[in-house]
């Protein structure tokens, strides 16, 4: 028969164990679900007590990124807020509740910026491995990489090619990434460039024709259909991708790379 002390000792440690780590587990407020993603990959994912209406988790909304709510924030008593690049540091600032740690973070120039960012979410969430995740991330996005062999084929990376499509060139996460898998990016411009229909420069039809690329990348999200064939010139292949892969920047990368190798096999790269 088990003595006592061996019956509950075990329990005893595990909540011993459940407590240090709540403890240690600050309520983090994520701003945009690329941060979210982050910090789920840390394993600070239950952490997060509030995210943006961007969000498909199923907690509080704090606003939008560019417009977060700052009476929503205060509400939940964050110990950290953790905001996109692409919310102005005003905003930070006045949005931010008081006793509450304000970070913002990048992560769309490059993947320099990737796993900086990677760093500072972590730094912020109390990871204490922090350098060791982020050097072993960029050991695998690297391999993961070369195994696509792209053969240097000129591609164009387009998002949201519906309508008002989005062209990833030099100087973004991924035109480096792509170039990083063995492909030659031939977008002619820097960062990310909206084609609107209704504006002097926005036909994007007539722009593929000018960069004469093999392939085009259409980044879909979970709603969209197929893209408009209607936007390339016979003869140009449209391969999609699953686009919440690439445009969160961080470990979703790993997925989407995986899908790009995969995809360029079954085209016969």
């Amino acid at each position: 028969m088990n003595s006592p002390l061996k019956t509950w000792l075990p329990l005893a440690l595990a909540l011993l164990a459940n407590f240090a780590q709540a403890a240690d587990c600050p309520r983090i407020i994520s701003q945009s679900p690329y941060i979210s993603r982050a910090l789920d990959w840390l394993g600070r994912g239950d952490c997060i007590v509030g995210v943006s209406r961007y969000d498909r988790l199923p907690l509080a909304h704090t606003g939008g990124v560019k417009d977060p709510d700052a009476a929503a924030m205060a509400d939940l008593e964050p110990d950290v807020v953790i905001y996109s690049e692409w919310t102005a540091e005003a905003t930070v600032e006045s949005a931010t509740p008081p006793g509450a740690r304000a970070v913002r973070v990048g992560g769309f120039r490059g993947m320099a910026g990737v796993e900086a960012m990677l760093r500072e979410v972590g730094q912020a969430a109390g990871v204490a491995d922090i350098e060791r995740r982020v050097a072993q991330f960029s050991r695998d996005w690297r391999q993961a990489a070369a195994r696509v062999d792209g053969r240097q084929r000129r591609v164009l990376i387009l998002s949201a090619c519906g309508e008002a499509p989005y062209s990833f060139g030099r100087g973004s996460t991924l035109f480096e990434v792509f170039s990083a898998a063995g492909f030659d990016v031939v977008a002619d411009h820097e960062q990310i460039r909206n084609f609107n229909p209704r504006t002097p420069q926005g036909d994007v039809a007539a722009w593929i024709s000018e960069r004469r690329p093999d392939l085009l990348f259409a980044l879909q999200d979970h709603k969209a259909g197929s893209c408009n064939p209607a936007i390339a010139k016979p003869g140009i292949p449209i391969l999609p991708l699953t686009g919440e892969h690439f445009t969160h920047p961080g470990p979703e990368l790993l997925k989407g790379l995986e899908e790009l190798r995969r995809t360029m096999a079954e085209f016969g790269a």
